[in-house]
């Protein structure tokens, strides 16, 4: 008989967010290049997005946005990407992001906060022009 070796669970791969700028960058890379590292540890427990085109208001919770992204694991979005800092301090950052692609552009609105010990993404906020 073959002894059979016992099965190990994926290790978590854990990534940078010990500054604002390491958690907005990887977030950038989630949303536009299709990176699927660190999901869970990127958003917080409370995270929400709201998405509005028109008159249309969409929500989305933590679990379907991390579910969706992991779909979209290696798609790389076709845009030129804009990064402004509106606001930051020690434990928060808003940031709007701006992606520009042919025939429209989306802005979202980003809010970090810094709990224990990293930052991590609590709201999302998109809009279409």
């Amino acid at each position: 008989m073959a002894a059979e070796k016992p099965v190990s669970k994926p290790e978590k791969i854990s990534i940078n967010l010990s500054t604002a700028d390491f958690a907005l960058q990887h977030y950038v890379a989630v949303t536009t290049a299709g990176e699927s590292v660190g999901l869970e540890q990127l958003f917080a427990e409370d995270f929400s997005q709201r998405i509005q085109a028109s008159n249309i208001q969409t929500y989305y919770g933590r679990q379907a946005l991390i579910k969706s992204l992991k779909k979209q694991q290696g798609e790389i979005l076709n845009c030129k990407t804009h990064i402004k800092i509106v606001e930051k301090s020690a434990d928060y950052m808003i940031a709007k992001i701006v992606l520009k692609f042919d025939s429209f552009s989306m802005t979202d609105l980003v809010t970090l906060v810094y709990e224990n010990g990293s930052w991590q993404v609590s709201k999302s906020v998109h809009s279409y022009q």
